[in-house]
């Protein structure tokens, strides 16, 4: 480390022994706290984070300067951009259907997958797992194996709402493994609160795709950050579609065939005696074959009992 960067983690380290932070591992919290204590042009305070997040790297730990917290700080123009979006997807969340099928299912399931778009990359979104998620009091957190807990929030949205409307279809999945009977629950408006509860939280994906029909794949099955991408942008351009019920076309009736008249057939006076005498004829022909097979059996074990004691002799 040159002068200039001990410099800098000096200045770090001895101001959160006066305020009685941890310096190492320091939270992002921390570090937004001490740029805030200690304003300055923004390149030097991208070269503070900088040096910050060289340390813990060094010490294997999560780097504090990493965090949506502190690259906010030292962007203004990204901050402003993120507001914008913010705003406009929690405008179109509200507009998004919690019933119907499959209207009801694509709803719930993209207003998380938007809120998310808020605070993560399309790439995070689609690798989420279901146990990545937790809610603390009023707040979800998105935990990442890179960084520490994320807090999710968007302005006039309960997050923790829209996240408990797709956990309710999880649960309901996850007791009752049918479509169909989602389908069912959806399209009559029934309350599906109980069964947030009752979902799992394991490494599963916690976003998965959904067909025209509203049917989920059997075996859970990741979104693609491509895939995260074009649901984002449909939405937030006004090219969502509507996902209006698909109606299966009944399959063809074709006419049954008239059934071929079958002649009767007249057998000879001899038909049954013939068939008696062959019976007859092949159990006498075949009546040796046991033994035979039984002979053969016996020099195969004999066969077998030789070649055992010859590889026993060596």
């Amino acid at each position: 480390m040159d002068r200039a960067s001990q410099h800098v983690w000096g200045l770090f380290t001895d101001w959160c022994t006066a305020v009685g932070l941890a310096s190492l591992p320091a939270d992002p919290v921390t570090v937004a706290m001490f740029l805030g204590e200690h304003p300055t042009a923004p390149g030097t305070q991208r070269r503070r984070v900088g040096v910050i997040n060289a340390v813990h790297r060094r010490a294997g730990l999560p780097q504090p300067g990493r965090s949506e917290l502190v690259r906010d700080l030292l962007d203004a123009g990204r901050t402003a951009r993120r507001e914008r979006a913010a705003a406009a997807i929690a405008n179109r969340i509200v507009q998004l259907p919690l019933t119907g099928s499959p209207a009801g299912l694509f709803g719930r399931r993209d207003a998380l997958l938007l809120a998310l778009a808020a605070t993560l990359r399309f790439e995070q979104i689609a690798r989420l797992r279901r146990n990545q998620v937790s809610v603390h009091v009023d707040t979800l957190l998105i935990h990442l194996d890179e960084d520490g807990p994320r807090r999710l929030d968007l302005p006039t949205t309960d997050v923790v709402a829209v996240y408990h409307g797709w956990l309710e279809v999880l649960g309901f999945l996850d007791r009752y493994p049918s479509t169909s009977l989602l389908a069912q629950s959806l399209g009559r408006g029934a309350d599906l609160t109980a069964h947030a509860a009752t979902a799992r939280r394991d490494d599963r994906p916690l976003l998965t795709p959904i067909d025209r029909w509203g049917h989920t794949p059997y075996v859970a099955t990741a979104l693609t950050g491509q895939s995260v991408a074009t649901v984002v942008r449909a939405h937030l351009t006004g090219h969502a579609p509507t996902h209006e019920r698909v109606h299966r076309q009944p399959a063809t009736t074709q006419e049954t065939p008239a059934p071929t008249k079958v002649h009767d057939i007249i057998l000879d006076s001899d038909y049954y005696e013939r068939g008696i005498r062959a019976r007859a004829n092949a159990h006498t022909t075949m009546s040796g074959v046991t033994d035979v097979l039984g002979d053969i059996e016996d020099r195969a074990d004999q066969l077998l009992a030789d070649l055992l004691s010859i590889l026993e002799a060596d």
